[in-house]
This record gives structure tokens, sequence and C-alpha cells, in this order.
């Protein structure tokens, strides 16, 4: 459980502080482009996903303690697989310019990523 609380002390901080900023960003940009996705929809996705991959890395470390780094690269190619998902209502509609929505979901998507990636080093590392 520690593991938990002390990978929440730096999650919801920097989750904080990467909506925030994208909000007034999109906020400002708001009268010059059309955004598909709110802000929110993009971090409650992000968060989700860091938050419950880091759990089950946490339950693999724990239990299969070598396959802690296979079960980050699978759980990354589902969180890709989950991010193509969250694409499909983009896909179907015809929106002018969707390089501005996919933009505005990759750039926290990779920023939770690299996230996620020291994390998880820390917990096969054992910091």
């Amino acid at each position: 459980m520690n593991k938990v609380v002390d990978f929440l002390k730096y999650l919801i901080p920097f989750s904080f502080i990467l909506f925030v900023t994208q909000y007034f960003v999109m906020q400002s940009l708001s009268s010059e482009f059309d955004f598909f996705y709110s802000v929110y929809s993009i971090y409650i996705f992000n968060v989700a996903a860091t938050f419950f991959i880091y759990l089950l890395l946490i339950f693999v470390n724990k239990n299969f303690d070598g396959y802690t780094g296979f079960a980050f690269l699978g759980t990354s190619f589902v969180r890709m697989m989950a991010a193509v998902v969250f694409f499909i209502p983009l896909i179907k509609s015809n929106v002018e310019n969707p390089i501005i929505a996919i933009t505005t979901f990759f750039v926290p998507y990779f920023m939770f990523l690299i996230f996620e990636v020291y994390f998880a080093i820390r917990l096969i590392n054992k910091l």
C-alpha cells in the first residue's frame, strides 16, 4: 500500500499541473480552433490508465518479480489500443483539422507515459 500512496503523492500534483496548463492553453486558443475532445475526457483517460497500469505493475512485481518489465510492455500496448478506441469518434467524424485533436491528446499521453516509465523503472530497481 505504501507504493500506491507514494505514487499518488506524485501523480496527483503532476496531473493537476498538466491539466491546468492544458486547460488554459486550450481556452486561450478556443477562438481559433475547434477542439474535438474536452480537457476533462483527455485527463480522465490518462490519469485512470496510468493509475491502473501502475497498480497492475505493483501486483506483478510483488507476485512475479522477474516479469514486471514484460507487464509494463504489455500494459503499454493495451493502453495504446485503448487510445485508438478513444479516437474512433474522431475518426468517424468530419473534423476540419484532426491534427489539433490528435495533438491535444497525445502531448499529455506521452507526458503521462514518461511519468509512468520513471515509476516503472523505480519499481523494477526497487528504489
